[in-house]
């Protein structure tokens, strides 16, 4: 098996689970603006909306599958990053575990 076809088995793999169609039509919400009944926005400005936070947006079964700490500190990584100009910067959403040294 070489290189070519690990990759046409890769992406073969990725979209007969669904991959990038499931992907684009999970609910995407706002973790970074949370309203005040405890629910989260859309992902996504409309028109000249204004936010009080820079958003951060992921599906909504991995907001509510994370603890209110993990929220935060996805939040805080999306807020340090230079968030200027046409498209918007990545950050992780979870931290980075730490090796044991």
């Amino acid at each position: 098996m070489d290189l070519q076809d690990v990759r046409e088995w890769a992406v073969r793999s990725y979209y007969s689970e669904g991959g990038l169609r499931k992907w684009v039509k999970e609910n995407w919400v706002d973790i970074a603006n949370k309203k005040s009944d405890g629910s989260y926005p859309k992902c996504g400005r409309s028109g000249g909306e204004k936010r009080k936070n820079y958003p951060k947006c992921v599906p909504i079964a991995k907001a509510r599958a994370m603890s209110k700490g993990q929220r935060a500190g996805a939040v805080r990584r999306k807020q340090a990053k230079a968030n200027t100009g046409p498209t918007p910067s990545r950050a992780a959403t979870f931290a980075k575990k730490k090796k044991k040294a």
